[in-house]
Order: structure tokens, then sequence, then C-alpha cells
């Protein structure tokens, strides 16, 4: 894996999930496929083969750089800035 400038920067511990699942797509009945936690402030939204996408937007909104699968048994992060699995 590669590392990034945003992954020092990251607080620790990592910061606790604000929900089991994705909320906004709970709020437009849609279901999502994958998982992702904000490493910056802990928001769960749904992967890019959502059809929502709101990981990725929350990172737009936001500027939270990297975040990590919330799927049991993955432990990947992805850095949205340097688009590298960190």
């Amino acid at each position: 894996m590669s590392e990034c400038l945003h992954v020092p920067a990251l607080p620790r511990p990592e910061p606790e999930p604000r929900s089991d699942t994705c909320p906004e797509c709970l709020a437009v009945g849609s279901h999502p496929v994958q998982l992702r936690k904000c490493l910056v402030c802990g928001d769960v939204g749904c992967c890019d083969s959502s059809p929502y996408q709101h990981a990725t937007r929350h990172f737009e909104e936001t500027g939270h750089p990297v975040m990590r699968s919330f799927e049991e048994g993955e432990e990947w992060h992805w850095c949205y800035v340097d688009q590298l699995i960190v």
C-alpha cells in the first residue's frame, strides 16, 4: 500500500461511525451496495457502485480526504485526493 500526506493527519483513534448504514440512502429509499466510513468524522456513506455515491459526495462537500471500507473483513483505506489505496 502507498502512503500519502493525509494519513498522518487523521485523528487517532479513528472516529466512531455515525451510523451502521448510509443514512442518505435510507432517506431516499435506496439500498447501499457497499459502505465506506470517513476517517476524519465517522460519516458512513455508500460506495461509487451505489446509485447515489454518498461517500464520494461526502468527500466533495467536506474535503475529508481518507475513508475506509466499512464492510466486515475489509481493511483497505482510500485517499480521494491522492487517488491511492493507503
